[in-house]
C-alpha cells in the first residue's frame, strides 16, 4: 500500500489517495486512446474522479480475485464510449494485468472499444448503445430485491444519453418499484459528439426531471472527491438516488477541457506528447516515494 492510501478519520482510503487515483486513470486513459489512435477522451477525462472515488473510495464493494462473487455491487457504465476509463479502474483494481491498457481497439484484444462482458472480467454488461443502460441496471436491482440481496447498483450516464427516451421509461420504472439500492450518476459536462447539449437537444432541468420521477436527487461538483464521497453515501429509503455531476469535458488536458471535438477523436504528434505531460502528475508522486 503507498503512503498515499492511508486511512482517514471514520475509515476509508484518504481523498489525497482517491485524487491520486483519478491521475492516474487520466494517464491510462490518455496514453491508451494515443496508442490506439481512436478513441473517446473527452467523456472519459470529465468522469474520471467519479469512478476514482467509486472504486477506490471504499464504496463499490467488488473482488477482483472473484469477479462475479453473487454479493457484489453492480457498475453499469451506461455510457460505453468511455470504456478506456472502465479499464483504467479494473486494471488497477487488479481484474487485469496494467499492461492489457495499451492493446485497446487492437486486433483480439479484450479492449474492444466498448465494454464487452463475455471478454473482460469486471464488466457487469456489454454497453455502447445509448439509453440502454439505466434499464439493465433497473433490472439488477430488481433483482436484487427479489434474491433479498443487499447489493448496491451503480449506473454512469452522459447527459447527451439522457435525450434518449428510455432512460426516463427506466427512471419511471425504478421509482415505481422503489429501488432505494439503486445509484445513477449523470456526468453532466454540457457537451456531446454535435456540441452543446443544449443546442442540440437539451436536458434541463435535469435534477428537476429526476425528482419528478420520483427519485432522490444531489447536484455535485463532479471532480470534488469530498463531494462525490457524501453523495454516494447518502442515506435513501423507497427511492432511488440520481447524483447530477457537473463536469468539463476533457477534464485534466487543458487543450481538451470543454471542447466537444474531443469527444470521440485521438491525440496524436505533439498533441499526446502535451496531453501525457499533463496528466502525469502520478509519476512525480512515485519519484517522491509516495
Amino acid at each position: 500500500m503507498s503512503k498515499l492510501q492511508r486511512e482517514v478519520e471514520g475509515g476509508g482510503p484518504s481523498i489525497e489517495y482517491i485524487e491520486e487515483m483519478a491521475s492516474r486513470l487520466r494517464y491510462h486513459i490518455v496514453r491508451m486512446v494515443g496508442k490506439a489512435g481512436s478513441g473517446h477522451p473527452g467523456g472519459s477525462l470529465s468522469s474520471a474522479d467519479i469512478v476514482a472515488a467509486l472504486y477506490f473510495g471504499g464504496v463499490l464493494r467488488v473482488d477482483p480475485r472473484n469477479p462475479l462473487w453473487s454479493e457484489r455491487d453492480r457498475f453499469v457504465l451506461s455510457k460505453g464510449h468511455a470504456a478506456p476509463l472502465l479499464y483504467a479502474a479494473l486494471a488497477e483494481m487488479g481484474f487485469f494485468p496494467v499492461d492489457v491498457l495499451l492493446t485497446l481497439r487492437k486486433l483480439g484484444s479484450s479492449l474492444q472499444g466498448h465494454p464487452d462482458c463475455r471478454k473482460v472480467a469486471g464488466v457487469e454488461v456489454s454497453t455502447g448503445s445509448l439509453g440502454q443502460g439505466l434499464s439493465l441496471a433497473v433490472g439488477m436491482a430488481l433483482a436484487g430485491k427479489l434474491d433479498k440481496k443487499d447489493y448496491k447498483v451503480w449506473a454512469l450516464l452522459g447527459d447527451g444519453e439522457c435525450q434518449e427516451g428510455q432512460v426516463w421509461e427506466a427512471a419511471m420504472s425504478a421509482a415505481h418499484y422503489k429501488l432505494d439500492n439503486l445509484r445513477v450518476v449523470v456526468d453532466h459536462n454540457g457537451l456531446q459528439i454535435d456540441g452543446p447539449v443544449k443546442k442540440v437537444m437539451s436536458v434541463e432541468p435535469i435534477v428537476d426531471k429526476f425528482s419528478a420521477f420520483g427519485w432522490e436527487t444531489v447536484s455535485v461538483d463532479g471532480h470534488d472527491v469530498r463531494e462525490l464521497l457524501e453523495a454516494y453515501r447518502r442515506p435513501v429509503a423507497g427511492k432511488p438516488l440520481a447524483i447530477v455531476a457537473e463536469t468539463v469535458k476533457g477534464k485534466g488536458v487543458g487543450f481538451m477541457e470543454g471542447v466537444a471535438a474531443w469527444h470521440g477523436k485521438a491525440p496524436k504528434g505533439e498533441e499526446l506528447d502535451r496531453a501525457l505531460q499533463e496528466v502525469s502528475v502520478h509519476e512525480k508522486a512515485e519519484e517522491r516515494g509516495q
